[in-house]
């Protein structure tokens, strides 16, 4: 009996040997595959992220919040605000100005690319959210940018903010109307 059990032992570990080698094999062929292919796209990754490089910044005013990322081109000076044209999305040419500020002031209009996306508040602050954003993300960009932008007041924020309203009163400030009895 003993002998009967060794050998069925020895055929076990046989039978698991000759079944782990080619298993072992395949994998390694496989992650020497795949390891290969992963570099490759690690690399194309790499080269568009050079083309596509963006500098990205917030700016605020008041409740407006504007997230302002800026591309450098040469041939495409597209300024897009919540994905529609700056002409469309600010009728007045007063907040296209605004908005515009701080690359005017660098003499940069025309050299980048600009996308925002803007939430809360009215249109000028909506407009000066977008140009404190655009001057922190110039900046990013270049930092010898920032004393010119400074003097011009483009990256303070203006923290001037409506006043809440306190209970007994009709408005921040403003007492109902007084009378005698």
């Amino acid at each position: 009996m003993p002998k009967e059990i060794e050998k069925k032992e020895i055929n076990k570990k046989v039978k698991t040997k000759e079944i782990k080698k080619p298993k072992e094999e395949v994998k390694t062929k496989e992650t020497k595959e795949t390891k290969k292919e992963v570099k490759k796209k690690v690399k194309k990754v790499e080269k568009k992220k050079e083309i596509n490089r963006y500098y990205e910044s917030q700016g605020r005013r008041k409740t407006s919040v504007a997230r302002v990322r800026i591309w450098s081109s040469k041939d495409n000076d597209e300024f897009l605000i919540n994905k529609k044209p700056l002409n469309k999305y600010f009728p007045n040419f007063v907040l296209q100005e605004v908005a515009k500020a701080s690359l005017k002031k660098m003499g940069l209009e025309s050299n980048f690319k600009v996308s925002v996306i803007v939430k809360g508040g009215g249109l000028f602050s909506q407009a000066e959210a977008i140009r404190h954003g655009i001057a922190r993300s110039l900046v990013d960009f270049n930092s010898e940018f920032r004393k010119k932008l400074k003097k011009a007041g483009y990256l303070t924020r203006d923290s001037r903010m409506r006043e809440r309203k306190k209970f007994g009163l009709k408005r921040a400030r403003k007492s109902p109307r007084w009378s005698k009895r």
